[in-house]
């Protein structure tokens, strides 16, 4: 029986280089929303019609996503590489974002903090559906998934 979702997921230690507390903050949030509702479907038949549930490890390797999938044993189904090009300019003008919103919430009002809230949100969209077209054929994910994905691929690209 199918079970198209992600059940755990761990992010590479070696690839993140550095962290704060907003940064860690977004990393949990991201990763706890997605185990509590996600639609992940790779395209791809696995040995005895495995469907899920699945685990999942995220690194970033010569400039390339790399996403072990694993079944909910441990075994290792594949590992789908992304190229991660198109995403420079989101991940570069998502960081700077979140910058300005981590920044905002310290010292401006409710309405300054609002728009750079709404500015926030509309990348991070973009991103999402660039996700879903770029695993399009590979993995059907819904946009909720691909939103909290996308904020973990952030979170392997912090450089300090």
């Amino acid at each position: 029986m199918a079970d198209p979702r992600i059940i755990s997921v761990d992010l590479d230690e070696g690839t993140i280089l550095w962290r704060n507390a907003d940064v860690e903050q977004e990393r949990r949030i991201a990763i706890f929303d997605l185990l509590e509702g996600n639609h992940f479907a790779p395209q791809r038949a696995y040995p005895q019609g495995y469907a899920g549930p699945y685990r999942l490890s995220l690194r970033v390797e010569e400039g390339r996503l790399a996403i072990d999938i694993s079944a909910e044993s441990g075994e290792r189904l594949e590992t789908l590489v992304l190229g991660l090009a198109r995403f420079r300019r989101p991940i570069k003008d998502y960081f700077a974002i979140c910058d300005s919103y981590f920044q905002a919430i310290r010292q401006a009002t409710a309405q300054q903090i609002e728009t750079i809230d709404m500015a926030r949100r509309g990348i991070h969209n973009e991103a999402a559906e660039l996700l879903k077209e770029r695993l399009e054929g590979k993995i059907d994910v819904d946009f909720a998934t691909a939103r909290r994905l996308f904020t973990l691929i952030c979170v392997l690209h912090i450089r300090g």
